[in-house]
């Protein structure tokens, strides 16, 4: 019961803030800012950026509020938004560059790494990619998008979508192994 009486107040929530009740708005801030913080994180290295591409996204999420119609899930809605903003702002500060789209081969992942490496660490490596592979990576790997739908938003083909993730695994699996190898003193 619990579970259907949260939806129907985050229903009755969602219709207040759309009709401008800041209360409403400020706990709809306070209930999803933490987690769309970690979705603007993942594109954007400095914190203080993010946080402002995250404002940003929710100026949008109240301004187009009274667009959402209830189909789906309002996190889902709320960070389709997010996505879309930290990748406008990167477009703005003309970081994201792909590299050029070769052959890429398909390959076993599944052999897991095992690792002692820290969650702090995970982000590091991911932030240190290039602009083009972390953006790709996240948005498949983390976001769950699909080629056809990461080539569609950021305006490449779905080749290059595919070839950048797969350079992306490379370096990540490479960075990876150097950080198990000097946690583990075997460098």
């Amino acid at each position: 019961m619990k579970v259907i009486q949260l939806h129907k107040n985050e229903i009755k929530l969602i219709q207040r803030a759309a009709k401008n009740n800041r209360e409403a708005q400020h706990v709809l801030y306070e209930l999803h800012a933490p987690k769309m913080l970690s979705v603007c994180r993942y594109y954007i290295k400095d914190v203080q950026q993010a946080e402002e591409v995250m404002l940003n996204g929710f100026f949008k999420v109240f301004k187009y509020l009274k667009t959402f119609k209830n189909e789906g899930s309002f996190e889902g809605w709320i960070r389709r938004i997010m996505v879309r903003e930290a990748i406008s702002y990167l477009r703005q500060k003309k970081t994201i560059e792909f590299a050029a789209e070769d052959e890429y081969l398909e390959h076993d992942y599944s052999n897991n790494i095992k690792t002692n490496i820290e969650v702090a660490e995970i982000q590091q490596v991911i932030d240190s990619l290039p602009e083009g592979y972390k953006m790709v990576f996240v948005m498949y790997a983390i976001e769950g998008y699909k080629h056809y739908e990461i080539a569609d938003l950021l305006n490449i083909s779905e080749g290059t979508s595919k070839s950048q993730l797969f350079k992306a695994r490379q370096m990540l699996q490479k960075k990876i192994k150097e950080l198990n190898n000097s946690s583990y003193g075997t460098n």
